[in-house]
């Protein structure tokens, strides 16, 4: 372990955050220092949370410490109930492999299985899931209005089972920002399609798979997907969902709409065009199978620092990161017990520093929030549940700065945020890091749709501007190439793994740097007069205006 972490908190940034000229107060000093992000996370880290599970004992140990932490720090009790604690209600949904019955009748005549042609789970919580009726092409099942574009052009697709390609309409030489270009959108996305479905009235849904546009072969699919999901109970305001979710096999999707004299290859070129309208492929499928349900309670753990402007200390910016890891697992070289040490003790312990600093620092016009969100290894459910109850209403958080899986290498030169060029807070970002002679360094994987796989997303879904933050790859006083050799080591021999635990963490530098960083950005918004906004063409754009006009 290096001295370095144990060091006094470095003099981070020979600059002030710049605030509007308006504002009153400057950034305060920050107490941020790696002795404190290092007690956070040794013990979050430690076997004795046996993984930080949800709905475990070590899950609730792990709450019950951050709550602790912020109620000594002085932070108020954020949750609705005036306590500390979310609670979120969690569905844990096995589907039986065995009851798994996939038949094809009309114009095919099959009978798929499973793994080999397809995967599919269940959309619910029910005992029993079936998806029965007719199969409708809906090319990439997206409704996408900023871009002028509908595949499902008020087709009726209620009680259909709709098959829709991966990822998003690729962008013409013509339209080269068309759905981000090389950027995976929201649309894009296997959670969008399957939503959009739902609202649809859909019985059911497959995504036919091919491995470069998807960006992983199909065991990956496979090792996700069969077994146990988790779910959130299902919110009565929403459509029905779907009985049945899946993936289909390109070979076995081609194979099948071959009996019915259809060429996935020509539907798929058609799909590629505005012009394009759903196609009813007149074979019939019934899917069925059995689950068992199990119910279990977990938490989210929210604190708030009061804002000193009475006009504006009912909005809040919130510091997010996710608490929950996957508990104890298969062994891997004798060890069973999966830490999550960098993934996401380490963000955890970092916004615990930021929320102590805030807690005893000047205090900002708007109010401080700081939340810790269960069951992200879930599906993001518990930033979901938060996205869909929030203690405030949604229109008075007016950003969310997620911390999520720190490097934890040494001081960085760059940071890398996802999000960055969907809304006012990257550029806003980027500006107060410019005289400090940190730059923002683009997404290294665009088309791996980043954005959508953090807590940061589910706030963004219900408008809230919103970003990731972490420390860039170029590392001070190491060689080129060293960040990114680590940070390839670490998602090839540690992530989701148990080796990611407390003996395998080199640096604290770069995490007292980022909370730095993150702590005066935050500041810098609760203190400004303006307050963010989503860019013209960005995805969540219409939910916030919407939001807007209803509150």
């Amino acid at each position: 372990m290096k001295l370095s972490r144990l060091i006094p908190a470095f003099s981070l940034l020979a600059f002030s955050a710049p605030l509007a000229a308006q504002d009153a107060l400057t950034t305060p000093p920050s107490r941020i220092t790696t002795q404190e992000i290092d007690a956070h996370l040794r013990f979050l880290s430690s076997d004795l949370l046996e993984g930080r599970a949800p709905g475990t004992r070590g899950g609730r140990l792990a709450a019950e410490y951050i709550a602790s932490q912020l109620e000594a720090f002085g932070l108020k009790p954020g949750a609705a109930d005036s306590t500390y604690f979310q609670k979120v209600p969690i569905n844990i949904v096995k589907s039986d492999p065995a009851t798994i019955s996939v038949r094809v009748t009309g114009k095919a005549n099959a009978t798929l299985v499973s793994p080999n042609d397809l995967v599919v789970w269940a959309g619910s919580d029910a005992a029993a899931s079936e998806a029965k009726g007719e199969l409708v092409f809906i090319g990439y099942g997206a409704n996408a209005p900023e871009y002028k574009w509908d595949d499902f052009k008020n087709v009726d697709v209620r009680g259909k089972i709709v098959l829709v390609l991966v990822n998003d309409p690729p962008a013409p030489a013509t339209e080269p920002k068309l759905f981000g270009g090389n950027a995976m959108t929201y649309y894009g996305r296997w959670t969008y399609k399957y939503e959009e479905a739902e609202r649809r009235g859909a019985a059911g849904m497959l995504i036919v798979h091919r491995t470069i546009p998807a960006g992983y072969p199909w065991q990956v699919v496979v090792s996700s997907n069969v077994g146990t999901h988790r779910l959130l109970p299902r919110d009565p305001k929403l459509p029905p969902a779907l009985g049945v979710r899946g993936w289909i096999q390109d070979s076995s999707a081609i194979a099948l709409l071959a009996q019915a004299g259809l060429d996935l290859e020509t539907l798929r070129k058609a799909a590629e065009s505005r012009s394009f309208r759903p196609v009813s492929t007149g074979i019939m499928m019934d899917i069925s199978f059995s689950n068992s349900v199990q119910h279990l309670q977990t938490e989210n753990v929210i604190g708030v620092v009061r804002g000193l402007d009475p006009k504006l200390r009912g909005e809040n910016v919130v510091y997010s990161a996710h608490w929950d890891h996957f508990g104890i697992g298969l062994p891997v070289n004798g060890d069973s017990i999966y830490n999550g040490a960098a993934d996401n003790a380490s963000g955890v312990a970092t916004v615990l520093a930021i929320a102590h600093s805030a807690a005893e620092g000047v205090k900002p016009r708007r109010s401080q929030m700081f939340l810790f969100v269960t069951a992200e290894e879930s599906g993001l459910l518990g930033s979901e549940y938060f996205g869909q109850h929030p203690p405030v209403p949604a229109t008075k958080i007016v950003a969310d700065l997620n911390i999520d899986d720190l490097r934890l290498t040494g001081r960085f030169k760059t940071v890398e945020v996802l999000g960055m060029s969907k809304s006012s807070l990257g550029p806003a970002l980027a500006a107060m890091l410019r005289p400090a002679g940190i730059t923002v360094a683009p997404e290294a994987h665009p088309e791996q749709g980043q954005f959508y796989r953090s807590d940061h997303f589910s706030l963004a879904k219900v408008g809230i501007p919103s970003i990731d933050v972490k420390g860039g790859i170029e590392i001070e006083n190491q060689p080129a190439g060293f960040g990114k050799m680590h940070a390839d080591d670490f998602t090839a021999h540690r992530y989701h793994q148990p080796s990611d635990d407390y003996a395998h963490i080199a640096s604290l530098d770069d995490a007292a740097q980022l909370g730095e960083i993150v702590y005066r950005f935050g500041f810098q918004i609760a203190n400004s007069e303006s307050i963010p906004t989503w860019n013209q063409d960005a995805e969540f754009r219409a939910a916030r205006e919407a939001a807007l006009r209803n509150k």
